[in-house]
């Protein structure tokens, strides 16, 4: 069986809807024959898919813009994604092992760094030490030019340091932050 065959659609006439809209064309061209013309069914087929040509060519020839939020989401899904094989052992009085993986740590901390006031963490890489709960942390800020003063950075230095210990259970052995990039807020 042809795929024609399988997916074609036949008018009540004998039709195919296929052929009326092969001889559809430009309404001055002579590919339809008589009957396309005097048939009830093709006519009204006809006239559909002319409507539907003209549909879709308005749609085809829009310029569509992406949205402007369209960047900061997919950098927030990127930022998102889990990657499980980097694990931090997290440490603990039960018996067994509890482990979180380097990304999500990272995402907390990136968050207690901008709950600063003009500041905006950019990378934040971790660095497990060896020890159970302890790393190293290595991250980069945007801070808002008006907002730029060590005070800034000791804030961010403290929030961070709080969200290791309260909210995921590590310490921090050395939290590295690099001032990146200075922006107007």
């Amino acid at each position: 069986m042809e795929m024609s065959e399988a997916q074609g659609y036949v008018l009540p006439c004998g039709r195919e809807m296929e052929t009326v809209w092969e001889r559809l064309g430009p309404a001055d061209s002579s590919l339809a024959d008589t009957h396309d013309l005097t048939c009830e069914h093709c006519s009204a087929a006809r006239q559909s898919l002319v409507i539907l040509q003209e549909v879709t060519g308005k749609l085809a020839s829009e310029e569509i813009a992406p949205p402007l939020s369209l960047t900061g989401r997919i950098m927030s899904a990127v930022r998102a994604e889990v990657r499980r094989h980097h694990m931090l052992a997290l440490p603990g009085a039960e018996p067994g092992r509890v482990q979180i993986s380097e990304q999500a740590v990272a995402a907390v901390l990136r968050c207690a760094a901008d709950s600063v006031d003009g500041v905006r963490a950019r990378h934040c890489r971790i660095f497990v030490t060896g020890r159970e709960g302890a790393v190293d942390v290595e991250m980069s800020l945007a801070v808002a030019y008006h907002r730029f003063s060590a005070d800034a950075v000791e804030e961010v230095r403290e929030r961070v340091r709080t969200a290791a210990a309260a909210r995921v259970g590590i310490a921090l052995v050395r939290l590295d932050l690099t001032v990146e990039d200075l922006y107007d807020a």
